[in-house]
């Protein structure tokens, strides 16, 4: 079954998001407009507000109060990718132009920042002292993760702390929050909103790592960028470091750089996908999105429930 399948029932009130995405974004530099659209337009999965909808359905759920949740953070996400792009100095998302690519660094940063602040605006229509607090953790936590992934750009001694670290504020915070803002928006119960939290916390660990290993399983095509595309721009990921215990193979790796011709890169690839490092990769992912199941068995019986396991085994199982 097709992602947006498990969810379709949910159509409706994703519609009345992507209207209200579309309408907090408008502004009155016709530049500024252009550069959001584009980015808002380019796609993806809106992942998030599902996960702040599906959390909403836990509690009193109301659609015009969830929206102020799940806006919002569907916006810090974009915002961290346009900035993401200007610091990766990345041509293509999702095989589409990015901001940087069609104006300027100038541009995206900007288009970046106004649409972080409208979301910050858009955010004190929820009334609840509860979800500012954390989202002003999950933002400030964001902002460090992005910082540490600067920081350790092809920093090839780091350690496996390192990482889940970077993955856990770059990635995971923002998809538990996302499942824990939807509930208390909808005054669900502290021990429903916890548990929704540390749900979300184990998915997006397990989303980030597999996106980490399709970097080097996915084509081209799939991916919208070449393979291998994170390591050459110095992310260190999960196969890359577990392909660097083979100590003749770290060697290879430590040499990448962000001019390296394709063909050398592609050889490095074929090495890490022969090292057995994608499997043991698998492997911890699997852990995280069986965490994340077993958290689910807590929550309260509904159909909410049903599509957050369908979800969660629908992102841990995605193409290798």
């Amino acid at each position: 079954m097709k992602l947006k399948m498990m969810y379709s029932y949910l159509n409706t009130d994703i519609n009345v998001i992507e209207q209200s995405l579309e309408k907090t974004i408008e502004a009155e530099s016709s530049l500024l407009r252009q550069a959001s659209l584009h980015t808002l337009r380019a796609g993806g999965k809106r992942i998030r507000p599902v996960f702040v909808l599906l959390g909403g359905k836990f509690g009193d759920y109301d659609i015009n109060v969830i929206k102020n949740a799940a806006v919002p953070l569907e916006l810090i996400h974009m915002a961290s990718l346009v900035h993401d792009d200007v610091i990766d100095d990345a041509e293509l998302r999702r095989g589409q132009p990015t901001i940087k690519a069609k104006w300027d660094n100038r541009i995206a940063m900007y288009t970046g920042d106004y649409i972080f602040a409208r979301a910050l605006e858009l955010v004190t229509e929820i009334k609840n002292p509860l979800a500012h607090q954390i989202l002003s953790k999950t933002i400030v936590e964001l902002s460090v993760g992005e910082i540490e992934q600067i920081k350790d750009k092809y920093n090839f001694n780091q350690n496996l702390r390192d990482y889940f670290r970077r993955i856990k504020r770059k990635t995971a915070l923002l998809i538990a929050a996302s499942c824990q803002l939807g509930a208390v928006a909808s005054g669900v119960e502290e021990k429903v909103h916890k548990n929704l939290f540390r749900f979300g916390y184990y998915v997006g660990m397990s989303y980030q790592i597999t996106d980490d290993i399709l970097d080097f399983t996915g084509t081209e095509k799939e991916l919208g960028k070449p393979a291998g595309g994170d390591l050459l721009q110095g992310n260190i990921t999960l196969p890359v470091l577990y392909a660097m215990e083979d100590r003749e193979l770290r060697m290879e790796i430590q040499s990448v750089r962000e001019d390296m011709p394709r063909p050398q890169i592609d050889r490095i690839i074929s090495r890490i996908l022969q090292s057995g490092a994608i499997e043991k990769s698998i492997l911890v992912s699997d852990h995280y999105l069986d965490k994340a199941l077993a958290v689910l068995e807590e929550l309260p019986q509904n159909r909410a429930k049903r599509t957050l396991r369908d979800i969660a085994k629908y992102i841990g199982k995605r193409k290798f």
